[in-house]
């Protein structure tokens, strides 16, 4: 892990509540869902992070191949475990991806990823909903000295029911978006690893979806499977 990382949330660390990160992986692929991870860091973890073992290895899941991602998710879970962190995951379906564009279905897997969270947190802890406004433009003042900061890996979500700083490429800069985007992206690994069993011919557990000349040539063999974004297979389909 860069110091950068820890030394970049702990100068926001300003409330009890702790830090939120939140980040996706699969927003690129060409079959499967995208998922989305928070994850809460207490100031308590920020406090003593120094000192963990395994916090070196923490970074921008893109930084770590498959071994490290796997070791740091390892680490994340035995922090959890002692209630330091909580991180919580959900996806956008590929329905919802072919109903509401790839960045529609990426904030509702976000905000379910939030609300999941928030529900493990201690009440004070929790941010509320905007009651209707934009709240990267208004903060509900209760409790507002007590609440978690949250912080999200890209540009402002618009729309989206809760107050947040947006960081691109914030998974580089923030110790909690690094922490959800390796969550993010180990579950989704997985998620693709389980779905390659379900339809072998497409070998998703060596390319997890996305764009790799394999993966265009089944598609273009085999044709589509269900689980493939038809609005992502323009390009590949237009070779047939």
């Amino acid at each position: 892990m860069k110091n950068a990382l820890l030394k970049h949330d702990k100068k926001l660390l300003k409330s009890p509540g702790g830090i939120i990160g939140i980040d996706e992986a699969g927003r690129g692929a060409l079959a499967g869902p995208v998922v989305a991870a928070a994850a809460w860091l207490s100031k308590e973890f920020y406090e003593k992070a120094g000192r963990f073992k395994g916090i070196e290895i923490v970074n921008d899941s893109k930084q770590l191949n498959p071994t490290k991602r796997e070791e740091a998710f390892q680490s994340i879970e035995a922090w959890a475990k002692k209630g330091l962190i909580k991180f919580q995951w959900a996806q956008g379906t590929v329905k919802e991806i072919e109903d509401h564009n790839i960045l529609g279905a990426t904030r509702l897997a976000m905000q379910r990823s939030l609300e999941s969270l928030m529900l493990t947190l201690p009440e004070t802890f929790r941010i509320p909903k905007s009651l209707g406004m934009p709240l990267w433009d208004t903060l509900n003042t209760e409790n507002a000295e007590t609440q978690a900061h949250i912080l999200v890996d890209g540009l402002p979500l618009k729309p989206f029911d809760y107050h947040h700083q947006a960081i691109i490429d914030g998974d580089s800069f923030s110790l909690a978006i690094a922490m959800a985007s390796i969550v993010a992206k180990v579950t989704r690994d997985r998620l693709m690893v389980a779905l390659s069993q379900q339809y072998p011919a497409y070998a998703f557990a060596d390319h997890k979806g996305y764009a790799t000349e394999f993966h265009r040539e089944a598609i273009i063999k085999q044709g589509p499977a269900e689980i493939h974004r038809t609005l992502f297979l323009r390009k590949v389909l237009e070779q047939v």
